[in-house]
């Protein structure tokens, strides 16, 4: 029975299960999806040891970047990103690609507006990197923001309303304000946010987030990421059963 699964810590509350069991019922397939809360990346030989029947895997936080290491090889965009978030396994071969660019890519260009062209990135996880390279390949300039300032990012402290103001497009990758953490936010000046705005959260659960509700309450457009997700996880899915991956 083909088998795939999800790596990342923790896991308790993720969609792909839920999708893909979905999807093997639809679709009348024998297969199986498991979570696998591994607490250290350097677990990872050992469960595909422990698991030699795995065609696929997908990558969540925080091992986006440390897997890399550990596989035998990465496709060109994955190269590029500096991210992984899909594995094919194929007797034992392990190839690393990264289907979060397709995801936030094809969710986010109905979405954009002309005046749209410049992009605050908070956050600077493995997620940043594809969210990063699609705005790249878009022309679109980007600035990132992390709790500390490094390698060109800037700190929250140092974010002034010009910032805001001056970048309409404004994509939450860090983990503020998912489930169970609902009251959190990025801490950026809201008030400057207005409804030329988009304001984009890869958080699917819940599904609108406070960063969404405050952007929206200032008349911006909002977009959650579950789109994103679904079209990842679909991209995944072609990879593990196309021959020529």
């Amino acid at each position: 029975m083909p088998a795939y699964g999800l790596i990342g810590y923790p896991l308790s509350h993720s969609f792909s299960p839920g999708y893909f069991k979905a999807k093997f019922q639809k679709e009348a397939l024998d297969a199986t999806y498991k979570l696998f809360p591994i607490p250290t990346i350097n677990f990872f030989p050992d469960l595909l040891q422990q698991y030699p029947e795995l065609n696929g895997l997908n990558v969540t936080i925080p091992y986006k970047e440390s897997v890399i290491p550990y596989l035998h090889s990465v496709d060109e965009t994955a190269a590029k990103v500096g991210a992984v978030n899909c594995i094919k396994i194929n007797n034992g071969i392990t190839k690393g690609f990264n289907t979060d660019v397709i995801g936030f890519r094809e969710s986010l260009i109905p979405l954009l507006q002309p005046w749209q062209t410049g992009a605050l990135i908070l956050g600077t996880g493995g997620a940043s990197l594809a969210v990063a390279f699609v705005l790249k390949e878009l022309g679109i300039n980007y600035q990132f923001v992390s709790r500390h300032a490094k390698g060109g990012s800037i700190s929250y402290d140092q974010l002034t309303a010009e910032h805001i103001s001056g970048n309409k497009l404004i994509i939450n990758t860090t983990p503020q304000g998912m489930y169970p953490d609902v009251s959190e936010c990025p801490d950026i000046p809201y008030h400057v946010i207005d409804k030329g705005h988009l304001l984009y959260d890869l958080i699917y659960n819940p599904t609108e987030t406070l960063f969404l509700a405050k952007g929206r309450e200032q008349g911006a457009v909002t977009k959650n990421g579950l789109e994103m997700l679904e079209l990842q996880a679909e991209a995944s899915w072609q990879i593990w059963n196309d021959p020529a991956k």
